[in-house]
């Protein structure tokens, strides 16, 4: 491989999955052992609430995938990018699959009742931004220029 092949990707070095799955461990372990912080004591309530947010969390994730592997890319971000997905759920954001990540995130900490994990929930979104998300984005500027600039003004971040 030559080094325009190597450049051609995200200068995304750390896994993004696993920043939501760290939060949610030691969310769970200061809940546990620490500082209990419950949310809500009602059951039915925290039940629809963990339905509400893992079905929203898995929709965004199999609504990405799904185009991803229409198009014959590979989601992880560190591997290069031959075109941007702009249809489907890429219509109304462009990081689905962090934004369903996050719902998951929050789906489990409805589950385990745990205030921390709702705290963590934006931190997550914010590691993720500054690991993977502007990566992506100096990256995929560079790559595709005016396309990709039309696609930030016209297509918010999150929601």
């Amino acid at each position: 491989m030559n080094d325009t092949q190597n450049d051609d990707k995200a200068n995304v070095r750390f896994p993004p999955p696993l920043v939501y799955l760290i939060a949610v461990l030691v969310g769970y372990l200061l809940d546990r052992y620490i500082l209990p912080l419950s949310i809500v004591e009602q059951s039915s309530m925290r039940i629809a609430f963990v339905v509400f947010f893992a079905v929203f969390g898995a929709l965004f994730l199999l609504m990405s995938f799904s185009h991803f592997k229409r198009t014959g890319q590979k989601p992880e971000p560190w591997t290069s990018t031959p075109e941007i997905v702009t249809v489907g759920i890429y219509r109304y954001t462009r990081n689905p699959m962090y934004v369903g990540m996050g719902l998951l995130q929050l789906a489990f900490a409805f589950g385990l009742n745990s205030l921390w994990l709702v705290v963590f929930a934006p931190l997550s979104l914010f590691v993720v931004y500054l690991i993977a998300i502007r990566p992506e984005e100096v990256y995929l500027e560079t790559k595709f220029g005016d396309n990709y600039r039309e696609y930030l003004r016209s297509v918010r971040r999150w929601l």
